[in-house]
């Protein structure tokens, strides 16, 4: 039972042919369209074909995986931040083009589905994802099931609001974490600690020879063990665990999974997460304490989640018309 998945990124399109098992069959890569929403469907749907015309089993649905908000039939795109979709009914449109059932999931949600599955939150029933990228993404298994709310618009977690009356947000909230545990709050906590001279002496030297920090430079600084930089890293790791400490207090999941670049710290990241969690965890010492653990399937994930979140709608749905 072989299902493809569409990962639509603000820069490229990425799209495989998944079995049952989580493993790539075939893939592709494409440039996201993204300035035109007429190209990027037949973009995907152009994907869709070329995948299909490799395929060596029958493909059975096909899952896209987009930013944004998609409602809970997993059907409409509410808002895409960086597609021009605004109560897109992009399942019905690709259906009627490719002839085959189709699932539309956010791409949060998608991978961290994936790692459930097939990655690291193997084996355990309740989890929690957050993807440390340029902003922060999140999604949440409960009892097994992918948790989308009442809308299909759940699970935003790097919204969730840590310091009242913080830092301005895209969202137009303020003191959302997505400002204190994402890619681009450890590089303002990297400039500050730069300004400050001392510990940040290496990287102020880094941001006078290149022009401006980015985050490949951090992150080779964060790898050298350079001690401005590892100071950023762990102010950032200790918001995301101040955040995961109040998602316990609701969810009460038996794993975190870390994705996105940030990620690639390991443990240097997963050590003041893991601190700060039991700093601010309520009843510490009653309250059973979650593994934490970096994810593994990478760049794979929104492709795998995907395909497996379309294979198994048509499981649950099989002979159920769409409504």
């Amino acid at each position: 039972m072989h299902a493809i998945g569409i990962d639509i990124g603000g820069t490229k399109i990425a799209g495989a042919i998944v079995d049952q098992l989580g493993n790539i069959v075939a893939s592709d890569r494409v440039p996201t369209p993204a300035g035109d929403a007429t190209l990027l469907e037949d973009a995907v749907v152009q994907m869709i074909e070329s995948l299909r015309a490799r395929a060596t089993e029958e493909i059975v649905a096909i899952g896209v995986a987009a930013a944004g908000f998609v409602d809970a039939a997993q059907s409409t795109v509410y808002y895409a931040p960086n597609i021009d979709w605004r109560n897109e009914p992009f399942r019905e449109k690709l259906e009627a083009r490719v002839g085959t059932a189709v699932v539309v999931d956010n791409d949060a949600n998608a991978a961290g589905w994936a790692e459930f599955r097939f990655g690291a939150g193997r084996l355990v029933s309740d989890m929690v994802m957050l993807t440390i990228g340029t902003g922060v993404g999140g999604a949440i298994v409960a009892g097994d099931r992918l948790f989308r709310g009442g809308f299909g618009a759940g699970a935003e977690l790097g919204h969730l609001r840590v310091v009242p009356d913080g830092l301005a947000c895209g969202c137009g909230q303020r003191g959302c974490i997505e400002q204190y545990g994402s890619g681009r709050a450890l590089l303002r906590m990297a400039n500050e600690i730069a300004d400050a001279g001392g510990i940040g002496q290496g990287l102020a030297r880094a941001r006078a020879e290149h022009g401006e920090l980015d985050g490949r430079l951090v992150g080779e600084f964060i790898a050298a063990g350079d001690a401005g930089a590892v100071a950023a890293l762990r102010q950032l790791g200790h918001w995301l665990g101040q955040a995961a400490a109040s998602l316990s207090a609701v969810l009460d999941p038996q794993r975190f999974v870390f994705g996105g670049g940030v990620s690639v710290a390991g443990e240097l990241l997963l050590e003041p997460i893991r601190s700060a969690y039991l700093e601010h965890l309520p009843a510490r010492g009653y309250h059973p304490e979650p593994d934490f653990v970096i994810a593994e399937l990478v760049n794979d994930a929104g492709v795998v989640g995907a395909a497996d979140l379309a294979r198994v709608w048509v499981d649950e749905h099989a002979g159920v018309p769409r409504r």
